[in-house]
């Protein structure tokens, strides 16, 4: 997609082009997240950061039963029944 010019309002507000948020999947009034990575700001949608923490968390657990959030409860259960 080619980039646009676009105005900052008196506000601070910038409205991002409805071909953007089309093409992104972003909805009116959908929540977001921005980033600043050095001198660029970078906005993504919520569910695209919550499916990356996924995927990160996925391959640091991958093989690692003992990694997962059932094997850590039981501990914690076992753990409470000990006290």
């Amino acid at each position: 997609m080619k980039p646009v010019r676009a105005k900052v309002s008196q506000s601070g507000r910038l409205s991002i082009p409805a071909s953007f948020r089309k093409a992104m999947g972003i909805d009116l009034g959908g929540d977001v997240v921005i980033e600043l990575n050095g001198r660029e700001i970078r906005i993504r949608t919520v569910d695209e950061v919550i499916a990356q923490a996924q995927a990160l968390a996925s391959r640091l657990t991958a093989g690692k039963p003992e990694a997962s959030v059932d094997a850590f409860l039981a501990e914690r259960r076992r753990e409470a029944e000990r006290e």
